[in-house]
């Protein structure tokens, strides 16, 4: 116990640490700041210790740590700083906040200089735009879409494979084109109405006896069959990426693959509904060297339209 002459009052405390009596108050009252004892007229007396205590907890405050997290710190009998594993949960805790945080500003960041670097036309479309998503964005609206646009009943992990394959993955530290592409394909998402009559390919119409969980499984095979060509810029062409395309179909309708199915098919492909702004879009947001699923169906598409078109060679 200091001896009397060693107190000091709080209007001392606080002068010593550089803060304010009010300041000190708080943290007393909370019992981060033990008092050494009373003056006879009641008023708060606080030891030497005292001023390291407060600078400490003004330092972890000044690393922005909560109150209670700084209490968890200093907290009893001199300090629980010695105990390694408060220390390691308090700092794990403060940096994850603090990167999601960070990762928060930098989209804002983006969004303002989008906003900022741009004619007056092209903000006001900005403006409207960026309203519609949230700062930090998420995917949830896209993978809304998808769910809802996949015929039901695929198996999950079909389904977690198509998403996977477009749903774009946020990155840390977007560029003001980033968020704008990424802004233009929610809106594009947002504007669509899967569920309306005649918005869905007829593979995906069950009532008329496809299947189409056969087709996502064939259709997986073709677009990997397809990709280093489309990857090198070669033209469409015959060969195994093509036949697994158009057997994906065939087995979907429960039919055969013949050069009559494949004009048909053609022919069908050609007038369906199709998600080629998606895809497009798709491809800026994803990292250089992608093949999406739309590059790669659009490219067999190409392929079977050229080998069914009048006078080409049979299949």
């Amino acid at each position: 116990m200091p001896e009397r002459g060693d107190l000091w009052s709080i209007g001392e405390l606080a002068a010593r640490a550089g803060a304010t009596v009010k300041t000190v108050r708080f943290y007393s009252d909370r019992g981060l700041l033990p008092e050494a004892g009373r003056s006879a007229g009641g008023h708060r007396r606080y030891g030497p210790d005292s001023l390291d205590r407060l600078r400490l907890i003004r330092a972890l405050r000044g690393l922005d740590l909560p109150v209670p997290d700084v209490a968890r710190l200093v907290s009893g009998e001199g300090t629980a700083l010695g105990d390694d594993a408060v220390v390691r949960d308090v700092v794990a805790a403060r940096l994850a906040d603090l990167r999601s945080r960070m990762a928060a500003l930098r989209w804002r960041e983006a969004a303002l200089r989008l906003l900022q670097d741009c004619t007056a036309e092209e903000r006001a479309e900005r403006l409207v735009l960026i309203g519609r998503v949230s700062t930090p964005p998420d995917t949830a609206a896209l993978v809304s879409f998808w769910r809802r646009w996949l015929p039901p009943g695929l198996p999950p992990r079909v389904v977690d494979l198509v998403l996977e394959q477009a749903v774009p993955v946020l990155p840390p530290d977007p560029t003001p084109e980033w968020f704008l592409t990424f802004a233009r394909l929610h809106a594009f998402t947002s504007a669509l109405r899967p569920a309306k009559r005649g918005s869905q390919p007829t593979a995906h119409r069950r009532e008329s006896g496809q299947r189409p969980a056969v087709l996502y499984e064939g259709l997986t095979e073709a677009f990997a069959l397809a990709s280093p060509a489309v990857r090198a810029g070669d033209g469409p062409r015959p060969g195994d990426a093509l036949d697994r395309f158009v057997a994906a179909y065939a087995e979907t309708a429960n039919t055969r693959d013949s050069p009559a199915f494949r004009r048909a098919l053609s022919r069908q492909l050609a007038v369906e509904p199709r998600l080629d702004r998606y895809w497009e879009l798709a491809a800026r947001l994803s990292p250089p060297g992608t093949v999406t699923p739309g590059a790669a169906h659009d490219w067999l598409a190409r392929a079977l339209t050229a080998q069914t078109a009048p006078g080409a060679a049979p299949p």
